[in-house]
């Protein structure tokens, strides 16, 4: 055996079929472990199979395994799937019932209903390959889904989701009482904090592991201006948005609102008078701004004990998997249990606001991670009962979302199909919540590149903004987001009502943002050409944008007259008469005499 295991092997795996709830290999053993809907394939007598496959039956991230007898040190493991290598020398990462399990480090990315090839070498005696669904990408057992599907094709959801789609930006707002820490404790920057854990202002308790009792007192000199509520409704009205969603509670515990449920809220905790969220939602009607709220329903550090980590990683050490305990009280969790935090906070709270708010358009659920199907199910099934025209978001857990996002600063590739509606949350700096010393500031040019990139793939885009303790905006936020309003104004038939066009843009390839921490990083070094286009559409009508001031001839390729018969040509924001023609190659614009606005234009063009 100990010769055998420094022999590399290769492994061919013959005819997997991944249900995760059931799967077919015949002549070989399986074993389904229903709780977490994955199956594994016994390979102990599999010996030089060729050119063989399994059925992935879900899409996402998942992490692959080996299971062996023996154990074994840094044993080097190749693993390809479809084209996706692993290269890793392995460690022992568990010791389950059925024996030692080994795993890879990176997730692979499968997508449903798809065939994939699998070869494997590595020194280890395998006699288990799992495919488990990453700790980001659950998967139910269905059980629930049809009573979903019924809520979500309801007329109500429906023409909510119309209004959604036609929306296309809005503002988002992390405020509470880390706002008035501005991402500094004690002295101490976020990023200097001597524990693990998101370096964004908002994460303060967290990311210091500040004793519950300790960051309470900040809700004792919590007291904004009376004046935030028109100056956000009046702001977002400016910039062009149409509906603005805050942080009623997050991860903190604290509710921006008068909770009967809990003191821990502005009302019963501090010195302010009135209920910000009531406020902000009448400045925002009368503005014409249509109203959302966040809410962090599976992290609660005051309450929320220890987010269920401990019941959850007791199962999972028994199965194998992984357990992440980022956004989980360990430091100092309440002393009552995850399912009584349910009970007796977080349903209530949605009730609550479902009543205080009865024209709210949609709830941005987060925190998610150790939520049950079941648990899911239920807060979507609670707002629907109350509220039916209410849209809930995709981390309300187990897919059962009305609409997506794309995740925090994430904007996929024009490749990717999203199965539904879908949004990219995107901050100004680097920090949702206040961060006083966070002067990374995305310029007006930038932002309205990720707004119209996120168009031209069907995408809504919810900017946020960080006001600290007093609800005062920083005014580089401000200003960007003014100056887009400006943009919006003018070319406004390019953005609400559109949808994605046969071609999302030509020019240069796309600049992607792969979240916060991407962005911080790597900073943002785009040169946009005259050769940059992004499209978008609406009946018989496609619109072209450029962030460049037009040169004397605009040329587009995308629409030469393999693309249709063009009717009639309009530079937005203008009545002049264009003069243009239509070649084999390119639709060809002479814009000598065209105003050269810094932030581009956008042209619509009428198809026959």
């Amino acid at each position: 055996m100990l010769i055998i295991n420094r022999i590399f092997r290769c492994i061919l795996l013959s005819s997997l079929i991944l249900g995760f709830v059931g799967c077919s290999v015949s002549g070989k053993k399986e074993r389904n472990y229903p709780q977490q809907n994955w199956v594994v394939l016994d390979i102990n007598s599999t010996k030089n199979l060729d050119d063989l496959s399994f059925l992935a039956k879900h899409k996402g991230k998942f992490v692959l395994q080996l299971v062996s007898n023996d154990i074994v040190e840094a044993a080097v493991s190749n693993i390809e799937v479809n084209g996706q290598k692993l290269h890793e020398k392995l460690q022992l990462k568990y010791t389950i019932e059925s024996g030692y399990v080994y795993e890879f480090s990176d997730p692979i990315t499968l997508q449903a209903q798809t065939h994939y090839p699998l070869s494997l070498s590595t020194s280890i005696n395998v006699k288990q390959i799992r495919i488990v669904p990453h700790r980001s990408n659950p998967i139910g057992t269905g059980k629930y889904y049809n009573q979903w599907l019924n809520m979500h094709q309801s007329p109500e959801k429906q023409q909510a989701l119309g209004w959604f789609k036609d929306a296309r930006f809005g503002m988002f707002i992390h405020w509470g009482l880390y706002s008035q820490a501005g991402g500094i404790w004690k002295g101490t920057k976020i990023e200097d904090s001597p524990y693990p854990g998101p370096r964004v202002a908002e994460w303060l308790m967290s990311t210091f592991r500040i004793p519950r009792a300790e960051y309470q007192q900040l809700a004792s000199t919590f007291n904004p201006d009376k004046s935030f509520a028109q100056n956000f409704a009046q702001l977002a009205k400016k910039a062009g948005m149409k509906y603005l969603v805050i942080t009623s509670k997050h991860h903190d515990g604290f509710a921006l609102y008068d909770s009967a449920v809990s003191d821990y809220d502005i009302v019963d905790a501090t010195p302010y008078q009135g209920d910000l969220i009531k406020e902000l939602y009448d400045a925002c009607l009368s503005e014409g701004i249509e109203f959302g709220i966040y809410y962090s329903h599976g992290n609660d550090w005051f309450d929320g004990t220890d987010g269920n980590y401990a019941n959850v990683k007791k199962q999972n050490d028994k199965l194998g998997i992984y357990t992440h305990a980022q956004g989980k009280n360990l430091w100092d969790p309440s002393s009552n249990t995850h399912a009584e935090y349910l009970s007796n906070k977080a349903y209530p709270q949605i009730k609550e606001l479902l009543t205080l708010l009865p024209k709210l358009r949609l709830i941005w659920f987060d925190g998610d991670g150790f939520i049950t199907e079941k648990q899911a199910f239920e807060f979507y099934k609670l707002v629907y009962d109350i509220n039916p025209n209410v849209l809930v978001s995709r981390r309300v857990g187990y897919q059962f979302g009305d609409y997506l996002d794309a995740g925090d600063n994430v904007i996929p590739s024009a490749s990717e199909k999203m199965e539904k509606q879908w949004e990219t949350v995107g901050t100004t700096n680097n920090s949702w919540g206040f961060k006083a010393y966070d002067d990374d500031w995305k310029s007006t040019k930038e932002l309205l590149y990720y707004f119209i990139d996120i168009l031209s793939k069907g995408g809504n885009y919810l900017l946020n903004i960080g006001p600290d303790g007093k609800g005062k905006i920083p005014h580089q936020s401000a200003q960007r987001l003014t100056e887009m309003g400006q943009w919006i104004g003018t070319n406004s038939d390019a953005i609400f009502g559109t949808t994605r066009w046969d071609i999302s843009y030509e020019g240069a390839n796309e600049t992607l943002l792969s979240g916060t921490g991407h962005r911080a990083k790597s900073g943002f070094n785009r040169q946009f050409t005259h050769r940059d286009f992004w499209f978008t559409a609406k009946q018989n009508k496609v619109y072209a944008i450029s962030l460049m001031p037009p040169q004397d001839n605009i040329e587009i390729l995308s629409l030469g007259k393999g693309s249709g018969h063009i009717d009639a040509v309009r530079l937005l924001g203008s009545t002049q008469k264009l003069s243009w023609k239509q070649t084999d190659h390119a639709l060809v614009i002479d814009a000598r005499d065209w105003q050269k606005a810094e932030n581009g234009f956008a042209v619509e063009i009428i198809f026959k």
